[in-house]
């Protein structure tokens, strides 16, 4: 027998003895009750807290994003502003150049390539202009004035060339050349569009 059991004998018999459970467990219940209530709010406060939290990195890094978004796209607009400056320039340069060659050669546009050239010679005397064959047979046929010997007070002489293309000239001076031609007039402004600081 273990010693904790024993019979407990009474003198009397109990009266009035209820076998009903003592009043604690109904406080324990209530204690744990109260517990658990704590709990589930403190544990709504601290899910309140990590998901406010969450959500503030989220939003952070949702900004960012969307900072490098625009940011791509600001640069994506003005590379595509540049390259489409560039397409534009060049085909401008090749419409215009397809122009110019498709502009039948008159006595005026001979005359005024001659002129033009003339003007950027600084010498007094005697210069000699090469034209192309077809060039010089038009002035002829029209009685240009440019076949008078003294133009402008200068001194021309003028000579045929097959190697001086259409529509331009070549001015012979005593120091240098300058090519009037309408090839190397193009060229020239296509490298003054090719080299300036917007392209």
């Amino acid at each position: 027998m273990k010693p904790w059991l024993e019979t407990i004998k009474f003198a009397k018999p109990l009266r009035e003895a209820s076998l009903t459970a003592p009043a604690y467990p109904a406080l324990l219940e209530e204690r744990i009750r109260a517990r658990e209530q704590a709990g589930f709010e403190r544990g709504c406060r601290e899910g309140e807290r990590a998901l406010s939290e969450q959500l503030m990195r989220q939003r952070s890094e949702l900004t960012e994003l969307q900072n490098g978004v625009l940011a791509s796209l600001r640069d994506a607009v003005v590379q595509v502003t540049r390259e489409c400056e560039g397409a534009m320039v060049a085909l401008a340069l090749e419409i215009a150049g397809k122009v110019v060659t498709d502009i039948p050669i008159s006595s005026e546009i001979v005359e005024a390539a001659v002129r033009e050239a003339l003007a950027q010679v600084e010498q007094q005397g005697s210069l000699t202009v090469m034209l192309n064959p077809m060039d010089y047979e038009l002035l002829q046929q029209a009685n240009a004035p440019l076949l008078l010997a003294d133009v402008g007070g200068e001194r021309l002489r003028l000579l045929t060339s097959p190697k001086v293309t259409r529509g331009g000239c070549l001015v012979q001076t005593h120091f240098g050349v300058i090519d009037a031609q309408r090839e190397t007039k193009f060229k020239a402004l296509k490298e003054a569009i090719d080299s300036s600081p917007c392209n």
